[in-house]
């Protein structure tokens, strides 16, 4: 199969589609491979291993992100870095996760008794990663995974493969048996047939919002995790009205409602802004927007790229011409060219609109007033999805409220909802999904406590 650039069509890679017999042959290894009882200072040396070999490889891997997913060179290399990030978070993680001792003479049946409480592997994982973060969110599967000794499968997006095997390479050098990695490279009949797959217990599944919730319908009896996106907000407070504080939220807005062609889970798309400061933050946005440079990704001064596909920029392109015939204005931007679609900013856009109600996945913005905090924390909430939300605010009330009342899996305060730390917890509520990534948080999701009772001690 021939992958081709999203920017100009171009062939940038071929690979093989594995038949039914080498996915039989991956699924079986993982399977004999469930109870392997590999020590922590093999996985965490291991874990290393992969962290330094692909910032070894660093440029190489840029390249190849930018190639296959259209992503910026320069924000590819920020992708690479963070993927070293996890990798290396999960070699520290791998020698610390243990257990608790705890007593159990809380009751007089229990004097003489301890119990020995570990977490272990539920299984071999499969993995399916989606094209807009090729290598990191594999990462995010992989890294946590073998950080507690279980197998895992991945199935990456089928326009987006190449990151995938390079990693591929890099753990073949390690010192892992065989059985504990494979990416397959499969069609969706093979990958529904995995997913019910009993020796593969456990799904982490990263993409859109049907395909998650129905893997986790079509296999309720097994562990599956779901990061599915949002249309993450942004709410500006009366108190941010500094000449500064308008300019670092003018800047973090326009930067991160484009930075992957809002191709991200927590790309800004709706931002409440308090009237207070409504119009100098409009005017600032607007500027900072028309001041990106787009083009080729190849191209070390382009900030935003192309969408991944022509059918995705048409859809992006439709939602804005809908969201118009609503009674929005686009303030900057609004047209297509191909596979790219210029950065967008809308105002006065209906509530209902999908470019507001949906997930854009495009480099589309929308600026709302509002007349209070409170108003704008009730229209954050009133979304089918939940993933994080930034609050530009000094008020310490204002924040806590927001951790409070917000319906989200994480508030970003001072800052934009694309922020993310690769160890913290990331995840989200409602339609964002199930379950939480961030190395620790992971390798907690694929494991299971198992309890060892001493008598007589």
């Amino acid at each position: 199969m021939q992958v081709r650039s999203p920017y100009d069509g171009r062939v940038v890679g071929e690979i093989s589609l594995a038949d039914d017999e080498q996915v039989e042959r991956a699924v079986e290894a993982a399977h004999a491979l469930r109870r392997n009882g590999i020590a922590a200072h093999v996985l965490a040396t291991a874990l290393r291993r992969i962290s330094d070999g692909i910032a070894a490889r660093a440029e190489e891997a840029a390249q190849i992100l930018t190639a296959e997913s259209g992503k910026p060179l320069q924000w590819a290399r920020v992708e690479v870095a963070r993927a070293v990030a996890t990798f290396g978070w999960a070699a520290q993680e791998a020698r610390t996760f243990s257990g608790e001792l705890q007593r159990l003479d809380t009751d007089p049946g229990g004097v003489g008794r301890l119990a020995i409480i570990r977490r272990v592997p539920i299984g071999p994982v499969l993995g399916i990663t989606p094209f807009n973060f090729p290598l990191n969110l594999v990462a995010h599967k992989v890294a946590p995974a073998l950080a507690i000794g279980a197998p895992v499968i991945i199935k990456p997006a089928p326009r987006t493969p190449l990151s995938a095997l390079l990693l591929a390479e890099i753990v073949a050098e390690t010192d892992l048996p065989d059985g504990m990695f494979a990416v397959l490279n499969i069609s969706n009949e093979q990958t529904v047939a995995l997913v019910q797959d009993p020796r593969l217990p456990v799904v982490s599944f990263t993409g859109s919002v049907p395909v998650g919730w129905s893997i986790r319908d079509s296999a309720p009896r097994k562990k599956v995790v779901l990061e599915l996106g949002g249309n993450a907000a942004v709410v500006v407070c009366p108190d941010w009205r500094s000449e500064e504080d308008l300019d670092w939220a003018a800047t973090r807005i326009a930067t991160f409602a484009n930075y992957q062609a809002g191709q991200s889970c927590i790309s800004v798309q709706r931002v409440y802004a308090h009237r207070a400061v409504y119009d100098d933050l409009l005017a600032r946005v607007v500027a900072k927007v028309e001041r990106l440079v787009t083009g080729d990704p190849s191209d070390e001064a382009t900030q935003v790229g192309p969408l991944i596909d022509e059918d995705s920029a048409k859809r992006v392109q439709a939602w804005v011409r809908e969201a118009e015939a609503g009674g929005a204005r686009v303030a900057t931007g609004g047209v297509r060219s191909g596979t790219s679609y210029a950065p967008t900013v809308l105002t006065g856009v209906p509530h209902d609109a999908k470019v507001i109600a949906e997930e854009v996945f495009g480099p589309v913005l929308s600026i709302l007033p509002v007349d209070s905090v409170d108003e704008a924390f009730a229209k954050v909430n009133d979304s089918r999805f939940g993933l994080q939300t930034g609050v530009f605010t000094h008020d310490l009330g204002i924040a806590f409220q927001a951790g409070r009342e917000l319906e989200v899996g994480g508030v970003i305060v001072g800052d934009v909802p694309s922020y993310r730390a690769d160890q913290m917890p990331y995840g989200g509520v409602k339609d964002s999904g199930v379950g939480r990534e961030g190395v620790r948080s992971a390798m907690e999701d694929l494991s299971e406590e198992r309890v060892l009772v001493l008598t007589g001690v």
